[in-house]
Order: C-alpha cells, then sequence, then structure tokens
C-alpha cells in the first residue's frame, strides 16, 4: 500500500496537469511565434540591405565588414533570452504556481519576461550560455527547445575521436561542466522563486547540493526511470499486445492492414506526446526539488474540473480519428506512398572512404568498383603552382611531414609517400588533380572540395582550366565551405556545377548561388530539403558514417549522402528496398520519433 500510495502521490498527480500543459504550451508558443517572426523578418531585411539572400558559416567577413552583422547578433542574442524567458524562465514560474495550486497561465508569461534583465550579469550571462550550449551536450539538466539539436559538428568531432588526447580532453570537459551543472542546477530557481542576484543564487544552489547530493541523484533516476518506464509501457499496451491480438485473429477482422497500421501511429503519438512532456514534468520535479530541500515541501495536488476532462476528452477524441483517418489513407495507398525504391546516390568520402587509402587513385578506383554514384576528393596548390590532393593543412598525417603543401613543389611533393594509418601496408603516392581525372572520366563524378589556404579565385580559375582540358564539365562538381569562391565560380563559370558546404545559416539559404548544398547531418532537415529542392537544387548530406544514420538519410528526401562507409551503405540501400510492410512503418516511426 506504501508503493501505491507513493506513486499516487508522487507521479499520478503529472497526469492531472497535463492539460494545463498543453495549455501553457499552445498560448506561449502562439505569443512566442509572434515575437520570432517580427525579430526574423528584422534580421531577414538586415541581410537584404547587406546584399546578400542568406549568411552561413562560410562567410563570417559579414559580421565584421557590414554593420547589419552586429546588429544580426544583437537580435540573435535576444531571441536567445526570449527562448530562455518564454521557455524556461516561464515555465518555471508555472511550476511553481501549480505546485501552489494557483496556475496563472499569462502571469506566469508575463514573469518570464520580466525576468530578462536578472540575466544581464556575468554570472547571468553564463548561466544563460550553459543552459543554450552546454546542456544539450551533456543531455542533462534545464535547457531550451532553440539548441535541444546543438552539436559538436561530425567533421570537429572526428577530429577529437581519431585523437586520444583531445578525446580524453573532451570527456574532461564534459565531466567538469556536468558537475558544475549538477551542483548549480537550482541557480535559476533561486532567482526567479527566490528573488536572488544570480552569484547569490549560485551559493544558495551549491549549499543545497552540499547537503542533498545524494537524494538529488536518486530522485533523477527515478524520474528517468518512470519516463522509459511510461514509454515501454505504451509500447506494451498499445502496441505490442494488440499486434499479437491482431496478428492471431487478423483472418477475423475487417481491414487488418489499417487496424495495426492504427495502432502503430497511436503508440507513436503517446510517446510523441510523453517525450514533449518530459522536459515541462522535469522543470516540475525540479521546483517541487527546490522547494522541498528549502524546507518548503510543496506536492503537486491539481483537481480536475468537469470541463477541463472534457475538454481533455474531445482533445484525445480528435486525435485518434485524425489518426484512423491517416491509416486509412495509408492503407489505402500504401505502395504509393511509402512502398517506393531508395534512389539516395552515394559518394565515396575522400576518394574511396574508409575503403582505402584517402584520396588517392586507388581511393577512386575502390569507389568505382564499389558501385558509388561520385567520389569527394580535396585539392591544394603546390609552390609551383600544380594541383595536388590532400586534406589537412600539412602532410603529417599521412605522409610523417610537417611541410605544407604551398611550401613544397610537385617534384618535393611526389617525393613524399603516403600511409594511411587505416592501410599501414599499402603506401601510396600523392595524386595531382590530373591523375584523379583520368581515372574518374567516364566512370564516376568527382566533388572536389577546394581546400586549405591555397583555396582562392586562382584555385577556381586553373581547376575549371584543368577539367575543360580533360572534357570533364558535366562530371566534375566543384565544392567548398568559402561560398565567395562559389558565387565566383557561378558568375564566371556558368556551365560548372558547383556545391556550397556549410553546416549553419540563416535566410533565405535555399537562394544562394549554387547547384549542390553540402548540409551537415543535424541540418538536414526534411524541411530544409525541400525548401532546396523547391528551388530546383540538389542536397548532399556529409558526413553519414553510422549505420543508423544511412538509413535515415537513404530513406530522406536527400539527393545524395558523402559517406567514409560506402559498402556498409550499398548493404543498407539493398536492405531498405526488400523490405515489407511492417519494416517500412517501423522505420517511418524512427524517422517521426526522431530516432536514428
Amino acid at each position: 500500500m506504501k508503493i501505491r500510495q507513493k506513486i499516487s502521490l508522487t507521479y499520478l498527480p503529472y497526469w492531472r496537469v497535463m492539460a494545463d500543459i498543453v495549455n501553457y504550451n499552445i498560448v506561449s508558443a502562439i505569443l512566442f511565434a509572434a515575437i520570432n517572426f517580427v525579430l526574423k523578418q528584422i534580421g531577414y531585411f538586415l541581410i537584404r540591405s547587406a546584399g546578400r539572400v542568406a549568411v552561413t558559416t562560410g562567410d563570417p567577413e559579414f559580421f565584421y565588414k557590414t554593420w547589419q552583422g552586429p546588429l544580426l547578433v544583437i537580435i540573435a542574442i535576444v531571441t536567445l533570452f526570449l527562448y530562455v524567458a518564454f521557455d524556461l524562465n516561464a515555465q518555471i514560474i508555472y511550476a511553481s504556481k501549480l505546485l501552489n495550486n494557483k496556475p496563472d497561465l499569462l502571469q506566469s508569461i508575463k514573469e518570464g519576461l520580466y525576468s530578462i534583465p536578472k540575466f544581464f550579469t556575468i554570472d547571468g550571462l553564463g548561466i544563460v550560455l550553459y543552459i543554450a550550449l552546454i546542456a544539450p551536450l551533456l543531455s542533462f539538466g534545464l535547457s531550451i527547445s532553440l539548441t535541444e539539436n546543438f552539436y559538436i559538428p561530425n567533421f570537429i568531432y572526428s577530429v577529437i575521436v581519431d585523437n586520444t588526447l583531445y578525446h580524453i580532453l573532451y570527456y574532461l570537459f564534459l565531466l567538469i561542466f556536468l558537475i558544475l551543472g549538477v551542483v548549480n542546477i537550482f541557480t535559476i530557481h533561486g532567482v526567479l522563486l527566490s528573488g536572488l542576484k544570480s552569484n547569490k543564487a549560485d551559493d544558495e544552489s551549491r549549499a543545497i547540493m552540499r547537503k542533498n547530493w545524494k537524494d538529488f541523484l536518486k530522485q533523477n533516476f527515478l524520474f528517468v526511470l518512470a519516463s522509459v518506464l511510461a514509454q515501454l509501457g505504451s509500447v506494451l499496451f498499445v502496441g505490442i499486445i494488440p499486434g499479437i491480438f491482431l496478428i492471431i485473429f487478423k483472418d477475423r477482422l475487417p481491414r487488418p492492414g489499417m487496424i495495426g497500421i492504427f495502432l502503430l501511429l497511436i503508440c507513436v503519438v503517446i510517446i510523441a506526446v510523453l517525450n514533449l512532456f518530459n522536459r515541462t514534468f522535469y522543470i516540475i520535479r525540479m521546483t517541487q526539488l527546490y522547494y522541498r530541500y528549502r524546507g518548503e515541501e510543496k506536492p503537486l495536488i491539481r483537481r480536475r474540473s468537469k470541463k477541463a476532462m472534457v475538454m481533455t476528452f474531445i482533445r484525445v477524441l480528435l486525435v485518434v480519428v485524425m489518426v484512423g483517418l491517416v491509416s486509412f489513407i495509408l492503407d489505402e495507398h500504401f505502395d504509393e506512398i511509402l512502398g517506393k525504391d531508395v534512389e539516395t546516390k552515394l559518394v565515396a568520402h575522400r576518394a574511396g572512404g574508409s575503403e582505402a587509402p584517402e584520396n588517392t587513385v586507388k581511393g577512386i578506383e575502390k569507389a568505382i568498383e564499389l558501385g558509388a554514384y561520385g567520389a569527394e576528393i580535396d585539392i591544394q596548390r603546390t609552390k609551383d603552382g600544380y594541383y595536388i590532393l590532400n586534406h589537412d593543412n600539412n602532410f603529417a598525417r599521412l605522409c610523417s611531414s610537417s611541410a605544407k603543401p604551398q611550401d613544397l613543389t610537385l617534384e618535393e611533393v611526389k617525393q613524399l609517400t603516403i600511409k594511411d594509418p587505416n592501410f599501414p601496408d599499402d603506401p601510396q603516392e600523392v595524386a595531382t588533380f590530373e591523375e584523379i581525372l583520368d581515372a574518374c572520366k567516364g566512370r564516376i563524378i568527382l566533388f572536389t572540395e577546394l581546400k586549405g589556404n591555397t583555396a582562392d579565385e586562382q584555385m577556381v580559375d586553373d581547376a575549371v582550366r584543368i577539367i575543360k582540358e580533360k572534357g570533364m564539365e558535366d562530371e566534375v562538381v566543384l565544392i567548398s565551405l568559402k561560398y565567395n569562391l562559389i558565387a565566383y565560380c557561378e558568375e564566371k563559370y556558368p556551365e560548372m556545377q558547383t556545391g556550397y558546404l556549410t553546416f549553419a545559416s540563416f535566410g533565405n539559404t535555399a537562394e544562394l548561388n549554387c547547384d549542390f548544398f553540402g548540409l551537415e547531418e543535424e541540418a538536414s532537415t526534411s524541411t530544409v530539403i525541400q525548401s532546396i529542392h523547391d528551388a530546383d537544387k540538389q542536397v548532399m548530406v556529409w558526413t553519414v558514417n553510422n549505420s543508423s544514420s544511412q538509413g535515415h538519410f537513404i530513406r530522406s528526401n536527400a539527393d545524395c549522402i558523402i559517406t567514409d562507409n560506402v559498402s556498409q551503405a550499398i548493404a543498407l540501400t539493398k536492405e531498405l528496398n526488400e523490405r515489407g510492410r511492417v519494416e517500412i512503418l517501423m522505420d517511418l516511426v524512427l524517422d517521426i520519433l526522431g530516432v536514428r
């Protein structure tokens, strides 16, 4: 009985406040969307007034060579503080009012906005930056939806993973900030609920954690356990058990396919709702613990009115009807909507990916042998004006030489030997751009990245000249992280195909002058990809290496993916094209839930 009472007092009240949370999310989302729309329009105006259609990671000069750049930074900071105010501060205040059984939605939002000046201090700025940038990396603590998917780009993370010292320092960095996050987790509560200055709130939070850290860790473990059990329970009672029943009695049921789709989608909706509310539930729980540790126990007691119960029932009914309609349409037109073969093209990273020594003729041969659509390489200019393949700023990693390409002549470069760490017994010579073109001609598309300190307009001119001498204008795509080079190439050589590599942008990105957009994984959402397709341009996602990410992007509407693991991607493509209905639906579910 004690366990039952504890569950009833601790966890069931969260379900009773779900309607309150829904109302809060709807109202705050509408209000913030209006404010955010105005700020975005101001940002777009600044970009257009600077003669640009978008600002990206490849255009850093915008921020220090134009008067619009600093203003856009200010707007970004204002937006960040507004997200904190709406997405966190107001929710903590609303959680406090719920715990006091006096929920006032609009007043909570108003107080959240008024709280912004309290964080205009050094400590306050540190709190905001921690919430926005560090908490998402740790997947722990209080955060905001704006940056919940913040991550270290793969091309940086791969460098960290490949270097033991960097790897150790990275995890040490995470551990230090995790400890800081734990000991200061109640700082924001102290500022908002107790009216403390940010530095005093820091002191209070640390004092609280010194006395209560064991219980805090226990309560966090129980919260995570409850969240996992709720999701598992949803899968079991809404998905698995009815699914087994469906399999046993499918011959006696009308439209078993539609019923199966319906059950699966209902399960997805429940899990999605749980995930949506999980952060709000966590804020309520942390607020409850804050009061408890200060000696002010505040149980969550919320009695539901008949009106609230009726509204909840109507909402649930509407969701069920909509899911039923979607299930009927999917069942009727399954092959037409979801049964198409996947056609995403594969591009081998650094010539042959991890299947052969990087940036070598042998790598190109391997990519062709595997049946890749394309191969990506990196070119740099030598001291005497020739172009050779090398990814890094020097030859240290592959050739055990600290020399840089621009400091050596072609003859000196040719004396070096590539010993790829993944292929130590397969030495290769450093290839020239011409040698690679000869290996590719008529066999594979070559994505040529203009790389390093010598990536300039001369490199564009020389690369185009060499490509035209080989008669390969339609077989090469010139790509770069520097948008000015892509824009130069498009203006001077419109007959050439170009690709712009970026991992962050703001504005009408699809209007940038190029044929391909190379997007980092997290930036490659279906909405972004569709907007680029609407501008009649193509999307390549880089660098997609693990099997779950490959499966996701092969199924997506991306045109091609750049990967080190071509064989794995080819095998996955074959498997995906041999899926049955159940497997296709499960993959759809994983995509909807964002699991990859």
